[in-house]
């Protein structure tokens, strides 16, 4: 299949990475060749300061691509030393994030509820041979990890082991959310209780969607499917993405518009 990402996805990703840029400093984008690719052809690999680097091309082929689908962001966190940000294409943070971060060893957006639908107990996961889930404590709640600081080696490289060892003990996972979610969020709050660090959430669901988390961050995740089942919702989303832009970073925007894909939604002038 052609490699390509909504037009909306776009614009978020753009200023998702601008405003980090104008906010907390420089940014890199971790992917593949395909995707590196596919932004050279878009004009948009200027988006990241820091570069583009194809480091997931290195991810192992044995990998369940199909049940861990989120698997690239922690092997491109393995790949990056602290302290560092991640941070996903559809999170934007508005302001400076370092004063949230005094004193902590990691910290994600938020917290998650153990719904038994998407964190159910170890006895789901019977495609794990080898993990020793009962090592952890399993009533620690989840961090969700569209935005996650590491300021501590030493844990980041611990979370990313065990993470990725227990992706490449499940190479016949046969459930595409809870496997994925349980690597990537329910172990990064079980592997700080199980190490003692310090580690916190910079917000909550109710502040990030009633905005009394002081418009410091918007993330998009839960607008996505709204947006795909309503053509009018997805075209002023992105109009007023590209307005944003256009207003923000003006000189950015001019560049941004000269891709196929995203120029119908900028005004004509700059």
């Amino acid at each position: 299949m052609q490699y390509q990402i909504e037009p909306f996805e776009l614009l978020t990703t753009a200023l998702s990475a601008l405003e980090w840029r104008k906010q907390n400093g420089s940014i890199r984008m971790i992917c593949d060749t395909p995707a590196r690719r596919y932004y050279e052809s878009l004009g948009l690999c200027f988006l990241w300061d820091d570069g583009v680097f194809p480091l997931l091309d290195a991810v192992p082929e044995d990998v369940n691509a199909e049940a861990f689908w989120a698997a690239g962001k922690l092997y491109a966190l393995a790949a990056m030393p602290s302290p560092c940000v991640m941070i996903d294409t559809d999170f934007i943070c508005w302001k400076p994030v370092s004063g949230l971060l005094t004193r902590l060893d990691a910290a994600a957006i938020h917290r998650e509820d153990i719904l038994p639908s998407i964190y159910p107990a170890k006895t789901a996961f019977a495609r794990t041979d080898g993990f020793p889930l009962e090592a952890f404590d399993w009533t620690v709640q989840p961090f969700n990890t569209a935005l996650a600081y590491f300021g501590d080696d030493d844990f980041r490289r611990y979370y990313t082991d065990t993470a990725i060892r227990f992706m490449r003990c499940s190479p016949e996972a046969d459930d595409v959310l809870t496997y994925m979610v349980f690597a990537e969020q329910r172990l990064l709050a079980m592997c700080a209780r199980k190490e003692g660090i310090r580690i916190a959430a910079l917000s909550d669901l109710p502040a990030l969607f009633g905005g009394a988390q002081n418009g410091y961050f918007t993330h998009i995740w839960g607008f996505k499917q709204q947006m795909r089942e309503n053509p009018a919702l997805y075209e002023d989303f992105c109009r007023k993405c590209a307005a944003r832009l256009q207003r923000d970073f003006p000189e950015a925007a001019e560049r941004i518009a000269k891709a196929e894909e995203l120029s119908p939604f900028f005004s004509q002038s700059f």
